[in-house]
């Protein structure tokens, strides 16, 4: 590439990253703080996504006997109580939503989550944020809406968990800018308290990010153990380098 096409290119790259940025900013992301070491956290968040999400998304690279072996889950546990499908235990998750009937309800099928942790800027924040940003919407067909991802065809498959919140949309200028919500309220409770619906898209937000790079756990487990060796290891190489080195002064 010359140095004249090279520019150009850098200027397009240098501004299509000032967007994304930009675009990233414009919502408010709150903090997750998921742990994939918690495994009583990845047992509630599966227990949770098999029982409000999967019946209509897919989590097609994940396999139920995969997902036993990481949360500490017995067969008879998964098959028991996170199979509501007539699927076998060694088979990945798939929704029990044929696809056409999903694109007729929703407009499309509903997408697939395996990666969604990975896909999205921001990781298990945005799918923690969002969780929590639905609130009741009339004019649209699902008759919900949600702040992070506005105009989403997603109805909000937790209400009974969370309850039902309004938007309060900020007073609209002549000649300014148009109104938005400011905030959302709680305008009837569910099930849950706030404290306790956070811990369980919390719990949902850590259970995706675990099935976005299931080795994960393995692999932040064994973190520690690295860097002791590592520790170590110096600490033996500079003994021993002591050692050959003395007598060459």
């Amino acid at each position: 590439m010359t140095k004249r096409l090279i520019v150009p290119f850098l200027g397009l790259l240098l501004a299509g990253a000032a967007t994304v940025a930009s675009a990233a900013t414009e919502v408010h992301l709150e903090p997750a703080q998921t742990n994939l070491g918690d495994t009583a956290s990845l047992q509630r968040g599966a227990g949770l996504f098999m029982n409000y999400c999967s019946g209509c998304h897919s989590l097609g690279l994940q396999r139920y006997s995969r997902m036993a072996e990481d949360l500490g889950l017995t067969e008879e546990q998964v098959m028991g109580n996170l199979v509501f499908t007539d699927a076998k235990f060694g088979e990945t998750i798939k929704s029990a939503m044929p696809a056409a009937q999903a694109e007729k309800w929703f407009g499309k099928a509903p997408p697939d989550l395996s990666l969604v942790a990975r896909s999205k800027l921001g990781g298990p924040d945005w799918t923690y944020t969002f969780l929590k940003s639905f609130y009741i919407d009339e004019t649209r067909p699902s008759g919900w809406n949600n702040t992070v991802l506005p105009g989403s065809s997603m109805p909000n498959v937790l209400a009974e968990l969370q309850g039902i919140q309004r938007a309060v949309m900020s007073e609209h200028v002549e000649g300014g800018a148009p109104a938005h919500v400011e905030k959302l309220e709680l305008a009837s409770p569910g099930r849950l308290d706030p404290e306790q619906y956070d811990r369980a898209v919390r719990d949902i937000a850590n259970f995706l990010r675990y099935v976005g790079e299931p080795a994960a756990i393995k692999r932040e487990s064994i973190g520690l153990w690295v860097i002791l060796f590592l520790v170590v290891f110096t600490l033996l190489a500079w003994v021993l380098k002591t050692e050959y080195w003395k007598d060459v002064h």
